[in-house]
């Protein structure tokens, strides 16, 4: 089936905003600013993980929310991954802090590294059950888990919901499309896939998103989003920057009209299938109508035992049944190998062929990068391997 068939289109013939309305939310009048500003009453500096959802907030990315999720929407998120109106979300947006100051009816000035982001008006403010969040947004309780240490460590004793009045985007050192710029760059009445990930590019993302385009539900004039969050991950993972550096090199070097490039200033949960559905409708924001979905998504291991959080296939199967009322189609990622005969192909092939499958692991790669030994093309690009040294 063609994967245009009954997608409605917007004026644009892009797929339409989740809600039908992309909403930005960045006050220009600057008389309306000063009004806002005369009514503060307090000061508040973000945490990256806020500055990024402040940010996504302020551009659309995740409309049709105008704000923070209150408590009843948040409770709403967290246990039936829907808010009370009865859209989809993953997981809930919300803004956490330690102050006992903050009131509810107030406006908070948030700010982040000395920039003003943001008029917060403050209608929800409470102390959440974070054992209970964890249980249903990751599936676990378990401290070995990075997200469910990341909500009892790092967020704040309190969260708060109300609405943004945007100021001005958080300054940066890799720039972020917002949705509206990334939907004028994507050509009309095209398919679009999206491509997501928190790591420096390797070749076999490169063979992964572009064999993405061939597949049976993705029409012959498709384009691919490539699309990495670099915002923070787990703590043990490559800093932002750096993964935007990989990114941007490689796009200097390919010249394909099929691949648009853009960044993400999304911070990782690891929550697995959650966190699937989350991504998917950042992307349909983003004015994507497809996306990839890998094996184990956004899936973690145990920091104590090594044992993956989520099955290999509990981020398509729980894509796959969202994916229709978000009105988008997931990819499922091939499990390409690369072997000397025939170069990448699936494993599959390979194993019905008894090729010999050339393997280097992640810990063997980074001790390479350190060590200054040389590192096989076909893992990674040479100018990729030179952008991972420097820095």
């Amino acid at each position: 089936m063609n994967s245009k068939q009954g997608l409605k289109r917007d004026s644009k013939g892009l797929i339409p905003p989740y809600g039908g309305e992309l909403k930005e939310l960045i006050i220009k009048d600057q008389d309306s600013k000063s009004k806002l500003l005369s009514k503060v009453s307090y000061e508040y500096e973000c945490s990256e993980r806020n500055a990024c959802d402040v940010e996504l907030l302020m551009v659309g990315g995740f409309s049709p929310l105008e704000g923070f999720m209150n408590r009843e929407e948040y409770t709403s998120v967290i246990t039936n991954h829907r808010d009370t109106k009865g859209l989809l979300f993953g997981l809930p947006i919300v803004f956490d802090t330690n102050d006992i100051n903050i009131k509810e009816g107030e406006k908070i000035l948030l700010t982040y590294k000395k920039q003003k982001l943001a008029v917060l008006e403050v209608n929800s403010k409470w102390e959440p059950d974070k054992s209970l969040e964890a249980e249903f947004c990751y599936g676990t309780n378990s401290m070995d888990h990075p997200a469910v240490r990341m909500i009892f460590n790092e967020r704040g004793r309190f969260y708060i919901g109300g609405k943004i009045y945007g100021f001005e985007l958080p300054n940066r050192d890799f720039p972020c499309k917002t949705p509206k710029e990334v939907r004028d760059l994507l050509p009309a009445n095209f398919d679009v896939v999206a491509f997501q990930c928190r790591n420096p590019i390797h070749r076999a993302h490169y063979e992964l998103f572009t064999n993405a385009l061939k597949s049976d539900n993705v029409s012959s004039d498709s384009v691919v989003l490539v699309h990495p969050t670099c915002g923070p991950t787990q703590l043990d993972d490559i800093p932002g920057k750096v993964r935007y550096l990989t990114y941007k090199k490689l796009e200097e070097e390919l010249s394909n009209k099929k691949i648009k490039w853009a960044f993400l200033p999304y911070s990782m949960h690891m929550a697995g299938p959650r966190e699937a559905l989350q991504h998917m409708i950042i992307r349909r924001n983003y004015g994507c109508t497809h996306f990839i979905i890998g094996r184990d998504m956004a899936g973690c291991k145990s920091s104590s035992t090594g044992i993956d959080f989520y099955g290999p296939y509990d981020a398509q199967n729980f894509a796959n049944e969202c994916a229709e009322e978000l009105m988008m189609q997931t990819v499922p990622s091939k499990n390409l190998v690369y072997t000397k005969e025939e170069g990448y192909i699936t494993a599959e092939k390979a194993n019905e062929n008894n090729y010999e499958i050339m393997k280097l692991s992640g810990t063997e790669f980074r001790k390479k990068l350190r060590n200054g030994d040389p590192i096989p093309e076909w893992f990674a690009f040479k100018s990729v391997v030179d952008v991972l040294r420097r820095s």
